[in-house]
């Protein structure tokens, strides 16, 4: 058996950071909020409801919930009538950032022609 055959052997997927990191991030909106959140913040949950398109109100504070109890943002809401919510990105969360950044540039630079 060789060494690499031995090392993997060992190797376990969801004790690395790139299984951490995805764990946070997975999911169909949870990458989308959080460029909405990169680009535009604070955004309010109709607005971000209106720049995810087709997304349930569930399914959105469901998303949102979860972002939040992984601190990558924040909700701040105000005491007023009629309520106003609003969401931004954590010093975590802003730290995350920069991996979505070069996904954005990667995509921008490697775009197949359509």
């Amino acid at each position: 058996m060789s060494c690499m055959e031995k090392y993997i052997k060992n190797a376990n997927f969801a004790d690395t950071g790139f299984s951490y990191t995805m764990s946070l991030i997975s999911g169909k909106h949870k990458m989308v909020i959080l460029y909405c959140l990169m680009e535009y913040q604070p955004v309010r949950f109709n607005e971000m409801k209106r720049y995810l398109g087709k997304i349930t109100d569930k399914t959105l504070s469901s998303n949102l919930k979860e972002l939040e109890e992984d601190q990558l943002i924040v909700r701040k809401e105000y005491p007023q009538i009629p309520p106003k919510v609003e969401y931004s990105l954590t010093e975590r969360g802003e730290s995350l950032m920069n991996v979505l950044d070069q996904l954005c540039i990667w995509g921008s630079q490697n775009r197949l022609p359509q």
